[in-house]
């Protein structure tokens, strides 16, 4: 009898689950799920040192502008009409290789670079947060207290963008950062498929700042 009841206990646990995850799965659009695709396959590619990371990832943030577009979600969308301008520049950067190498070098980054980053984001950030709460009444959008934080993540994507265009090492520490303060805002915001795409964005910048780093030390050599 109690093996039997432990039984049915396990199977009604299983269908419960089941049952979540299908209900979960209905919620979910196309749309989202082929940016999510198109997202980590772009992010992978960019670990890999690949330039073909450039045009999947113009397809990905062409996705997203619409998805959070529909969301009202303005500060988010206007970062990926920003990242779509940039992907197109690295890609043109990137193939811009000296005749005698393979790919494009990767690079460090230089003491101006940093400072000028450092002081970028530290007016970039407040300002930004400070309009999206003057104006979220007239773009109905998220509260007050969450503005600031959705700004300084849009000031570092900002950074961390420009520098993986010009191939500097360190964008990807700036992403593993970004990433985990986003996988957070977007569980907040109810995009969980995003979430977990970003999530995984935080292992796959690990494993690009390691793969990059080598490929650097491989220049040096």
């Amino acid at each position: 009898g109690d093996v039997k009841s432990c039984i049915s206990t396990v199977i009604f646990a299983a269908m419960q689950i089941i049952h979540t995850l299908q209900d979960w799965w209905q919620h979910q659009t196309w749309l989202e799920i082929m940016g999510v695709i198109t997202g980590l396959l772009c992010v992978y590619l960019a670990a890999r040192n690949n330039i073909w990371n450039w045009p999947v990832a113009i397809v990905s943030v062409g996705i997203y502008i619409f998805i959070f577009m529909d969301a009202r979600l303005y500060a988010d969308m206007g970062l990926q009409v920003y990242f779509l301008v940039m992907n197109i520049y690295g890609w043109y950067f990137w193939s811009r290789k000296p005749a005698v190498e393979v790919k494009r070098p990767v690079v460090m980054v230089s003491s101006q670079q940093a400072i000028l980053s450092v002081l970028g984001i530290a007016v970039i950030a407040p300002v930004l947060g400070f309009l999206l709460i003057k104006f979220a009444p007239i773009l109905h959008y998220t509260p007050a207290s969450y503005s600031y934080i959705d700004s300084f993540c849009t000031a570092c994507s900002v950074v961390a963008q420009v520098f993986m265009a010009r191939k500097v090492l360190q964008n990807w520490l700036i992403w593993i950062f970004v990433d985990t303060i986003y996988v957070g805002v977007y569980i907040f915001k109810h995009l969980d498929l995003t979430a977990g795409m970003y999530a995984i964005y935080v292992g796959i910048a690990l494993m690009g700042y390691i793969d990059w780093k080598k490929d650097y030390r491989k220049q040096l050599a």
